[in-house]
C-alpha cells in the first residue's frame, strides 16, 4: 500500500495478530479529501451511509491499472491483457475471501447493490415466483429492495407483503411469525429479501434468525448487505443466506461496481440475466449454450479497474483489527448520543439495540432540508430526505429525517464539529 499511514510504523505498532493498530490520525491522512475546506469551513464529512471516500491506495490501484496496463480481460493474446486479467480474477478472490465465500465462482460482478437485486429478481424470480406467491420485504428496506419485487409481482400475480418494524426500528418478529404461519394469509411464502442494516436508521437486522424462519418454511432469502460489509465483518456461509449483495462505493471502493453473492446450486440453476459476449459458450443460429459461473452472469466488457479498485478497499480494510474498527466507529456513535441528548428538541430516529453508524434525527420545529442546508453552509455534510425508504417514513409518520453516518475515519473532533454547526443553526431556526 502507497499510503501514508501503512508508510507510518513509527505510529502504528503491529499488533498481536499481525494487522496494523488502527489510529484514528494516521488514518485520516490516507483519505486526502479530507484535508479540505467547505465553504471556508473544514469538511465534516457524515454521508457515509451514501457513498464513503476512497483511501490513497485505492485511488493509485485504480490509476496504476489505466496508467501501465489497461487491457480488456480473458482472451487478450498479449502481456497486457494477461495482467489484467489476473488482477481482475485476483479481485474476485480477494471479495470471495472477504465475505467468507468458499469459492471465487459464487461472487459475481455487477453494477451495484440495486443491480444484484435484480439480477435476482429477473432470474430466479421469474423462474420460481408464481401466482398467490408472496414476497416478504421489511418497512424499512430501500427502494431497491422493494420496487424489482413489486415489478416482478405485477408481472406474475404475485404479493410483496411488508414486514412490519417497532417503533425503535426493529423487526416485529412476533408478526413476522404469524405472517409465516400463513395466519394472515393462505399461500406459500417463497421469498424473504431483507437489508443486513438500515440505511435509514442504522438498526441491525438479525439475518442468522430470519435464515432459520425462512428455511423452516422451504423460502430463500435475500440479503441487502449494503450498509453492512464496510462496518463489520460477513461471512455469507456462517449467515446461511441464499444471496447477498453489496455495492463497494460503501465500503471504501470506486462507484459502478457490486457484487452478488448466491448459493452455487442456485446460480448454476438461474438463466443469465444480460445476453452477449463473456457470457457464452458457444453461439449459432441452431442455438447457443452459456458459460459456467461466474461468466454466465457477466455480459460484456466488465468494470475492470472497478474491480481492482474494490480488491484494494478490500485489502485496506483487512490491514487494520476490523474488530478495532467497530469499536471506534460504536464509540463515536455512543457520543453522538450523549451530546444528542444534551439538546431538547432534538429526537432520536431508530433506537433499535444494534445499530451500525447511523444517527438518524428530527428536531422540533425545524425541517430535515433546512439543517442540512445550513450544516453545509458550516463544512458539515449530512443528508436529509426520506432515504429512499419512503414506506418507512410512513410507517414512522414523519416525511423524512436529518442522517449522519459514520465510517472509521471520521473522528471525535468531527462530531464535536458537528453539534457546533448544529447548535448554531437551531439557534437560527428555533
Amino acid at each position: 500500500m502507497n499510503s501514508i499511514a501503512t508508510q507510518d510504523n513509527k505510529t502504528r505498532a503491529e499488533n498481536d495478530a499481525g494487522v496494523k493498530a488502527f489510529d484514528i490520525k494516521c488514518v485520516r491522512q490516507d483519505f486526502p479529501i479530507l484535508h479540505q475546506q467547505v465553504n471556508g469551513h473544514p469538511l465534516v464529512y457524515l454521508d457515509n451511509a451514501a457513498t464513503t471516500q476512497k483511501p490513497q491506495s485505492v485511488i493509485d490501484a485504480i490509476t496504476e491499472y489505466y496508467t501501465l496496463y489497461n487491457s480488456n480481460v480473458h482472451r487478450g493474446a498479449h502481456a497486457l491483457s494477461d495482467r489484467a486479467t489476473l488482477k481482475f480474477e485476483g479481485a474476485r478472490k480477494t471479495v470471495a475471501d472477504f465475505i467468507g465465500s468458499k469459492k471465487s465462482e459464487q461472487v459475481l460482478w455487477t453494477r451495484g447493490t440495486t443491480e444484484s437485486i435484480n439480477l435476482v429478481v429477473q432470474t430466479w424470480g421469474r423462474a420460481n415466483i408464481h401466482t398467490n406467491d408472496v414476497i416478504l420485504v421489511s418497512e424499512m428496506e430501500h427502494h431497491s429492495n422493494i420496487v424489482p419485487w413489486q415489478m416482478l409481482a405485477q408481472e406474475k400475480g404475485a404479493r410483496v407483503v411488508p414486514m412490519k418494524v417497532t417503533p425503535k426500528g426493529e423487526i416485529d418478529l412476533v408478526e413476522l411469525d404469524k405472517q409465516l404461519s400463513n395466519v394472515e394469509f393462505a399461500a406459500p411464502v417463497k421469498m424473504i429479501s431483507i437489508g443486513h442494516v438500515s440505511n435509514a436508521l442504522g438498526s441491525v437486522n438479525p439475518i442468522v434468525e430470519l435464515v432459520e424462519r425462512a428455511q423452516k418454511i422451504d423460502a430463500k432469502i435475500m440479503v441487502d448487505g449494503a450498509q453492512s460489509v464496510g462496518h463489520f465483518p460477513v461471512n455469507v456461509d456462517e449467515l446461511g443466506c441464499d444471496f447477498y449483495a453489496f455495492s463497494g462505493h460503501k465500503v471504501y471502493g470506486p462507484t459502478g461496481i457490486g457484487v452478488l453473492w448466491g448459493k452455487e446450486d442456485l446460480l448454476n440453476a438461474m438463466p443469465p440475466f444480460h445476453g452477449g459476449g463473456e457470457m457464452i459458450e458457444q453461439v449459432s443460429f441452431t442455438g447457443t449454450t452459456y458459460n459456467t459461473l461466474p461468466y454466465k452472469f457477466e455480459a460484456g466488457t466488465p468494470d475492470i479497474a472497478g474491480a481492482i479498485g474494490l480488491a484494494a478497499a478490500i485489502d485496506y480494510i483487512k490491514q487494520f483489527d476490523r474488530e478495532a474498527l467497530m469499536a471506534h466507529e460504536h464509540a463515536l456513535l455512543e457520543y453522538t448520543w450523549e451530546q444528542a441528548d444534551s439538546i431538547a428538541a432534538l429526537q432520536r430516529v431508530g433506537t433499535a439495540k444494534n445499530n451500525a453508524g447511523v444517527f438518524s434525527f428530527l428536531v422540533k420545529g425545524t425541517h430535515p432540508s433546512d439543517i442540512g442546508l445550513l450544516l453545509d453552509q458550516q463544512g458539515v455534510a449530512i443528508r436529509t430526505g426520506h432515504h429512499c425508504a419512503q414506506p418507512l417514513m410512513k410507517a414512522f409518520d414523519m416525511p423524512g429525517t436529518a442522517r449522519a453516518s459514520f465510517a472509521f475515519y471520521n473522528s471525535k473532533e468531527d462530531i464535536d464539529l458537528f453539534f457546533v454547526a448544529l447548535r448554531k443553526v437551531l439557534s437560527m431556526l428555533i
